[in-house]
């Protein structure tokens, strides 16, 4: 794959200083995996293209010339935040992971990468939402639970008009038709489904923009517990 040639086809001017940044990324990540499970791929190639290629999707859903305010639930190793903080410092990046040593780590890539774009916090998002709620043009989440799930746990920190995008593999339509209730009880409606591969026979994906047309009841999001136990 030719990361490159890849960012011009999602319009990604590639300079010297963005090529630089995930270099620089990509080796502080295989250094800091050797003693922390961040990721079970570490092949340059493949971490270039199923993690920084396959995070950099998300910009097929929104408009990087645009100042927007973006909220990562559950980012884990910086997917898909940094990738886009590093190719759009027009986007706020909020991260927020529940493991606070993913977070230790995320805050020095960010200083590694001089990104002020972007902050990371140690916290769970239905905990998040009680200070945040609908503070967000943009939520995303990328591998983290199912979306009926997910959207219990995203959409109360979306603006009213904004969106919750959900990046999901193959497999992306059986889990909105799962999720479809949760989705209207908490105030989105579904606008499309982005259907995408990625190159080098790397797997399809799936981008769904659920826009936020009503407030999100006050009673939600409930503790994770209940989440998982009673989904909408």
């Amino acid at each position: 794959m030719d990361f490159k040639s890849e960012l011009l086809k999602l319009n990604i001017k590639a300079t010297d200083s963005i090529l630089d940044r995930f270099s620089k990324y990509y080796d502080r990540l295989v250094t800091v995996n050797e003693y922390m499970n961040l990721t079970a791929i570490t092949e340059r190639d493949e971490v270039y293209n199923k993690h920084f290629l396959d995070s950099l999707l998300i910009t097929k859903a929104i408009d990087v010339n645009e100042h927007i305010s973006l909220c990562d639930v559950g980012s884990g190793a910086g997917f898909p935040s940094i990738p886009l903080a590093i190719v759009d410092p027009n986007c706020e990046v909020t991260i927020i992971d529940a493991l606070n040593k993913r977070i230790n780590f995320l805050n020095e890539l960010i200083e590694y990468l001089e990104l002020p774009n972007a902050k990371a916090y140690h916290k769970r998002a239905e905990e998040f939402a009680k200070d945040k709620r609908e503070s967000f043009d943009v939520v995303t989440a990328r591998a983290v639970a199912r979306l009926n799930l997910l959207s219990e746990l995203c959409l109360p920190l979306v603006k009213l008009g904004g969106r919750f995008i959900a990046m999901k593999g193959q497999g992306g339509a059986s889990e909105l038709a799962e999720a479809s209730k949760a989705i209207t009880t908490l105030g989105g409606k579904v606008i499309k489904t982005i259907e995408l591969e990625l190159p080098d026979e790397a797997g399809k994906r799936e981008i769904i923009i659920i826009e936020k047309v009503k407030p999100t009841p006050a009673k939600y999001p409930r503790a994770f517990a209940k989440i998982k136990e009673r989904p909408l």
